[in-house]
C-alpha cells in the first residue's frame, strides 16, 4: 500500500479532528463561563426569533430564565419553548468551519466564504427555532420529532449545501489556476 496515496486524506482528517476538538472545547469554554445564565449567543438567536415571530403576527418575547442556561419564548404571558445553548447554532457552525478550513488552502474565497456560510447557518437556526415556536404552539405532540430529527435534519443539510458548493468552487478555483 502506498501511503502517500492517502497523505491528502489524512492531513484533511488530522486538520479537521484537530480543529474541530480546539474550537469544540474553546466553546465549552465559552458557555460554561456564563453559567448559569445562558451564553450570549444563545440569548441573541432567541431574541431576534422572538423579533421574527412578532414580525410574522405571533407576538413574542425572549426571557433568560435566571437559574437556567437558556431562553425563553414567550407568547401570550406562556413559555412557548425553551432555547439552550445546544441550540444557539454554534456547534454546527464549528463543524462548518472545521471542514471548510481542512478542505483547501487559506485564500481569499475561504476568508469570504467562511462567514457567509457562517450568516447562512445563524439564519436558518432562527428560521429553525421559529418553525419549533410554531410546532409547539399548534402541534406539540409534533414537537419532539420536530426539534429531535426533522429541523436538525434540515440543519445538516444545509451544512452539507454549503460544503458541497465550496468544494464545487475549490476545483473551479484550482481549474482556472492550472489554465
Amino acid at each position: 500500500m502506498n501511503w502517500k496515496e492517502f497523505k491528502p486524506t489524512i492531513l484533511f482528517l488530522l486538520k479537521f479532528v484537530g480543529l474541530y476538538l480546539v474550537l469544540n472545547f474553546g466553546y465549552g469554554f465559552y458557555v460554561s463561563s456564563f453559567e448559569p445564565k445562558p451564553d450570549p449567543v444563545t440569548h441573541l438567536s432567541t431574541t431576534n426569533t422572538a423579533a421574527v415571530l412578532s414580525f410574522l403576527g405571533f407576538p413574542s418575547e425572549a426571557i433568560d430564565f435566571p437559574a437556567k442556561p437558556s431562553v425563553a419564548i414567550v407568547h401570550n404571558s406562556k413559555t412557548v419553548v425553551s432555547v439552550y445553548e445546544g441550540c444557539n447554532s454554534l456547534n454546527v457552525m464549528i463543524v462548518f468551519l472545521s471542514f471548510v478550513f481542512s478542505f483547501g488552502k487559506l485564500n481569499r474565497a475561504l476568508l469570504w466564504f467562511a462567514p457567509i456560510g457562517l450568516l447562512v447557518i445563524y439564519a436558518i437556526n432562527i428560521v429553525r427555532i421559529g418553525l419549533l415556536f410554531l410546532v409547539a404552539l399548534k402541534l406539540p405532540h409534533f414537537l419532539y420529532f420536530s426539534h429531535k430529527y426533522l429541523f436538525t435534519a434540515l440543519i445538516y443539510l444545509i451544512v452539507l449545501l454549503l460544503w458541497v458548493y465550496w468544494i464545487r468552487r475549490l476545483i473551479l478555483l484550482e481549474k482556472n489556476d492550472k489554465e
